[in-house]
């Protein structure tokens, strides 16, 4: 099974998950996750360990933050992940999004409102990966024109990784149907 992790203030119902439901279609899930991220992380462990205990390979994919926690969930329990314009250092990229007191941020996907504070960004420093046990177990796909995200830290910090750099594109990385084959390889589905 696939997990798609989406990004932050997104939902499991965006468009790049629906373009990868609709090529993987009963082999990947999309769960839509809380912007909390203590709650985000332990309910995608509690989805790869109920996989797991019935002996079924899972595999991982996100997108930005999705990407941040596909890398901690897959370097925890030896997965296999793609990650897609993974923000790396998310407790600092997201400081502009933190809201302050009686503000709300906005969900992209449906325009709902929610609170991102200083101990929710902070919180994201528990789920760092300082060494990634096996970096060939990871495809990083990267988009020069990420305007969100600067491509070279996770350039950097997944150098090791299976890397492809790509010039042009966004944040949504633009095209990713063109990598579904890719991935489907890479996750030896």
């Amino acid at each position: 099974m696939i997990i798609y992790i989406h990004g932050f203030g997104s939902a499991g119902f965006g468009a790049k998950a629906q373009k990868f439901l609709e090529y993987f279609e009963d082999e990947i899930i999309t769960p839509s996750l809380s912007t909390i991220p203590n709650l985000a992380i332990s309910t995608l462990e509690q989805i790869i360990e109920a996989f797991l205990h019935r002996d079924e390979k899972v595999s991982l994919i996100g997108s930005s933050l999705g990407g941040f926690y596909a890398l901690y969930l897959a370097n925890k329990y030896n997965l296999k992940a793609v990650l897609i314009n993974p923000s790396v250092y998310p407790w600092i990229t997201l400081e502009s999004y933190r809201q302050d007191e009686n503000e709300l941020a906005t969900n992209y996907y449906d325009n709902s409102k929610f609170e991102f504070n200083y101990s929710h960004s902070q919180s994201l420093l528990n789920f760092e990966v300082k060494e990634i046990k096996k970096p060939k177990n990871f495809l990083t796909l990267l988009q020069m024109e990420d305007e969100v995200l600067d491509y070279t830290q996770a350039e950097e910090k997944l150098f090791e990784t299976n890397l492809e750099i790509e010039e042009g594109g966004n944040h949504s990385f633009d095209g990713i149907e063109r990598y579904f084959r890719k991935v489907d390889s890479f996750l030896n589905l």
